[in-house]
């Protein structure tokens, strides 16, 4: 038997998504877009076939809220084969990266590259074998520091 939705299902829950298509990646994004996280946060774990960031994400999914928020979010890149970046300072593991999008770039039998594309035209790709990738809440929301909402120019 299926229950009817109750007002309670639509409360703000963290979000754990897992995207394996590229359709997912989209959705997963654009819910990342803006997340700033500094260098250090960043692990590549080669034994493990993992990437992963301790993300500070802008909670775009309740754009609506005032002030804004922000909430920390672990985003995963799974059977990660080899990693690169370009226009990321590796001796710098004060700096603040900032995520604009996440894209996937289809190869031969399902593998391919997830690139993650940085303000100031950074960017890093992960070769993977196959398209997994995971984001999930792992803090309550609270106030960004801003206290607005990223803009970009038009």
């Amino acid at each position: 038997m299926v229950d009817d939705a109750k007002f309670e299902d639509g409360a703000a829950k963290p979000l754990r998504l897992k995207a394996l298509d590229v359709d997912d990646l989209q959705v997963l994004s654009a819910l990342a877009q803006d997340a700033v996280f500094p260098g250090h946060e960043m692990r590549w774990m080669p034994t493990e076939r993992r990437f992963a960031i301790l993300l500070n994400r802008f909670r775009w999914e309740d754009k609506g809220a005032t002030p804004p928020e922000r909430t920390q979010a672990v985003l995963v890149i799974e059977d990660v084969m080899a990693v690169k970046s370009q226009g990321v300072s590796k001796g710098d593991k004060d700096i603040i990266l900032s995520l604009l999008s996440i894209a996937f770039e289809p190869g031969e039998d399902g593998t391919g590259r997830v690139i993650l594309t940085l303000a100031g035209d950074g960017a890093i790709a992960c070769d993977v074998e196959a398209l997994e990738v995971v984001l999930r809440d792992v803090t309550r929301p609270y106030v960004a520091p801003s206290r607005k909402a990223p803009s970009h120019p038009e």
